[in-house]
This record gives structure tokens, sequence and C-alpha cells, in this order.
């Protein structure tokens, strides 16, 4: 499968990107913990190389635990703050101011010295399409959030979110890259829905995703499934389509439902906490 999606919007977003990052101290960047490398893009840490910076491994229920514990340290060891999240239950929410002001204290700092006090930490959310930014922010702000209004230097109509006393919120939207050099960076984030199903070829992308699943996590399809996990991809999507009933007129198998089944149930959480992206495999192993 060959993977290239970047919408004329997403231009536009990042150039806006770039005029809003004057105006943050923090970068706030979600990533799926399913998927940490993959789900970043790389222009943010171009975009943001100034700035002090937070990494939200979001759907962090979703994912290995060891392996969310092994990414994690990963992108402590290059510099960054780190926290894992899943937005949708609030697990994780309740550190986030605190590492927050821990991560813009030199700011904090410099403003207290100039005797500035108590003006707000900016902060931008940035992540590529379905990290859960949305979620993220509706839930960190809660139903309390403040607009402040617009900012001088902030395109007209923009509003910041005032979370509490200490923090001020500026979204964006999801961005991709345009041009994918590793195409298995398009795979997985076809795998996780970040790019929309209706311009995929679902059939196949299942296939890739069962033979992950054979590699990596055995026992796994078996279990689901009931299927004999030895065989080739094509042959389990057979087997899954005729025990899950997957069945069109003429009583054929329908596999293109027994596809988006398997590609649904996995991104909801009902094959298990699985990570595409392994950090390292002997840590894997031991799971």
């Amino acid at each position: 499968m060959h993977f290239q999606w970047y919408p004329g919007h997403m231009t536009k977003a990042k150039r806006q990107m770039q005029e809003d990052i004057k105006l943050i101290d923090l970068v706030i960047e979600l990533v799926d913990a399913r998927i940490p490398l993959s789900s970043r893009n790389p222009d943010i840490d171009e975009l943001g190389k100034q700035k002090a910076r937070l990494i939200l491994m979001n759907k962090a229920d979703l994912a290995s635990e060891e392996q969310t514990k092994a990414w994690m340290a990963y992108f402590q060891e290059k510099g960054y703050y780190v926290v894992k999240l899943d937005s949708r239950s609030r697990a994780g929410m309740k550190s986030i101011s605190d590492v927050i002001m821990e991560a813009c204290k030199d700011k904090i700092e410099r403003d207290r010295r100039r005797g500035i006090k108590n003006r707000p930490v900016r902060a931008m959310v940035v992540g590529i399409p379905n990290v859960g930014k949305s979620t993220f922010i509706n839930t960190y702000a809660g139903r309390a959030c403040a607009k402040t209004g617009n900012k001088p230097g902030v395109t007209k109509g923009k509003q910041w979110i005032r979370l509490n006393k200490n923090v001020e919120l500026l979204d964006t939207p999801g961005i991709l890259w345009p041009k994918f050099e590793d195409q298995k960076v398009g795979l997985y984030l076809a795998l996780i829905g970040s790019i929309k199903d209706e311009i995929l070829n679902t059939d196949e992308l299942s296939l890739e995703l069962i033979k992950i699943l054979q590699k990596n996590y055995p026992g796994v399809l078996k279990e689901r499934y009931q299927v004999i996990e030895e065989e080739a991809p094509a042959e389990i999507l057979i087997q899954i389509a005729r025990n899950r009933n997957c069945v069109k007129k003429g009583n054929e198998l329908d596999y293109s439902k027994a596809a988006s089944l398997v590609l649904e149930e996995f991104r909801n959480g009902k094959l298990g906490k699985i990570t595409l992206e392994c950090k390292d495999m002997e840590i894997f192993a031991k799971q």
C-alpha cells in the first residue's frame, strides 16, 4: 500500500503555527501511545525548538504498558517533559498543571526578576489528526474554561482559553507532513485512523494489521476470533469472516466487513493493549 495525504488546509495551518509560536511559552504535543514516533510531526520540533516542550502520550489505555514506559524514558532522555494520558477517562489529567509549571519554571523565574507577577503560561496544543487534541482540551478545560479574548498580534477572531489563573491555551488544527519518508509511518497512521478510511483499501490494511499481530502479539487473534494463527493473513481474514458471520447477499463471505471489524476492534481496544511501534523488542518479549 502507498500512503500519501496532505489536504491543502494543513499547509495553511502550518503557516499559522509559525506565527502563533512567537506568542507562546510552551508547546504541548499530543502523540498516540500506540505509535509514539510515527504520530509526531517532524515540523513541530523545528517550530518549537526555542520553547519548553511537553509530550502527552495519549490513548495510553490502548497501548502496552511496558512499551509506554520505554517510550516515556526515551523522550525524557531527549529533554522533553512527558505524561501518559487517557483524556477520555481523565487518567493522568491531574498531574498536567504541575508538569506545565515545572516545564516553564525558567520563564516564570525570568518574569519574577522583571517584576512581572501572575502572567499565565501561554501554551499551544499541537498534534496530528485523531490523536485526541480536542478531547484533551475539553477535558482539561472543563466547563469552567473562559475565553480570554483576542491578544495583540494574534489573527483576528482567534481565542485564547483561560484554563486557570496559571495557564492560557491556544489550540491549533491537526497537521500532517507533506510526504511520508517511510511508508511504515503511513501504515501506522492509517491503522490508528489518522488517515481517512475512505481513501484507503481497508482490506489490505487489515491484512497488514494481522501480520503485525501474528508477529508481535501471538495468541491475540486466536483468542479473539478462534482462528488458526499460523495461516497466511488472507486465510485468517477468511476464518474471521466465517466465525463472525460476515456474509453478504447470496450467503457469500464478506471479507470487507471482516476487515473493518478487525480494524475497529483494534482501534477501540477490544484486541487488548497493543503498541504497533515497539521501542525495545527485549522489553516487548518480557510482557
